[in-house]
């Protein structure tokens, strides 16, 4: 089943991801402070009713939550030795409620730590945490992996590097960048016509950008993109900008108010359509009349 995803989009056929995980996990219970990965095996049941809700709005690949399931950021609540535990049961929840035909992404998100030369994690360091990440979702049942919301070539290049060794799954790989008075790139400054040539040199299967500053900066990026490479692309936009809202943090695009720049979006040659941080089931609805409508014009 892995190898049919990219048989699916080398036919041109356009997949619909899901929405954001942490959004979901707060509105059911997660508290300021606790770990997300956690929730997989303290309280299960929150995590499938978030995959659930996903498939059923008709998402044909829901991602595994363990974003940040890599030894470096669960070192931060002293769990850093359940990395491999986390991993493998977020993806097995996911798959013990995915639709035939449907599939499971195993999501891979950054270290949280500088890598050298810039800054003191060592490259073959990340690489082992994100090997034993990819192992434990391959392990899971994942039949894709997702590595995003990088900012570095160094750590999105080890990513791949290690996921590639460790696993013969499909790999998909974005960036987050940003929208500014001195163009589009990430953080740390890596623009879109490098982050396209070092994902395919790195062996990604799927290129892409995925959360920053809203839909705008996600359309920007897949102009760019859409003629330097034939890969699939993958796009997941915020629901906008977060705001603060007592003790919440909220995300005020609904799924009418951004529709017609997802029909847009569409337009511009994405293979992989889905949401990053605060869109919800509802915005994957509307994701899937769109797709549903374009296909069936």
């Amino acid at each position: 089943m892995s190898a049919n995803i990219l048989q699916r989009l080398k036919a041109g056929e356009v997949l619909l991801s899901d929405g954001a995980m942490g959004t979901e996990l707060q509105k059911r219970g997660l508290q300021q402070g606790e770990c997300p990965e956690a929730i997989n095996i303290e309280r299960p049941e929150i995590v499938l009713s978030i995959y659930r809700d996903y498939y059923n709005a008709g998402s044909d690949i829901a991602e595994t939550n363990t974003f940040g399931g890599n030894r470096a950021r669960l070192s931060k609540y002293d769990l850093q030795d359940k990395a491999y535990l986390f991993n493998k049961k977020g993806a097995e929840l996911a798959k013990s409620v995915c639709p035939q035909g449907k599939y499971v992404a195993g999501s891979m998100g950054p270290t949280g730590e500088m890598l050298e030369p810039f800054g003191t994690l060592p490259i073959q360091t990340a690489k082992d945490y994100f090997k034993e990440q990819a192992e434990a979702l391959a392990e899971g049942g994942a039949d894709v992996l997702f590595i995003e919301t990088m900012i570095t070539l160094e750590e999105i290049t080890a990513a791949i590097e290690a996921a590639k060794k460790a696993t013969d799954l499909p790999v998909a790989a974005s960036f987050t960048f940003d929208l500014t008075d001195t163009g589009i790139h990430t953080a740390w400054g890596v623009d879109v016509p490098t982050a396209v040539q070092q994902l395919t040199d790195s062996g990604a299967d799927i290129i892409g950008a995925n959360c920053g500053n809203g839909i705008d900066v996600i359309m920007e990026t897949v102009k760019i993109m859409r003629p330097l490479t034939t890969l699939p692309i993958l796009a997941q936009p915020n629901a906008g900008m977060p705001e603060i809202q007592g003790d919440l943090i909220v995300y005020l695009e609904t799924p009418e108010s951004i529709k017609d720049k997802i029909a847009a979006l569409l337009e511009l040659g994405v293979n992989i359509l889905g949401g990053c941080c605060g869109t919800n089931p509802d915005h994957i609805k509307m994701m899937r009349r769109l797709i549903d409508e374009r296909k069936n014009r």
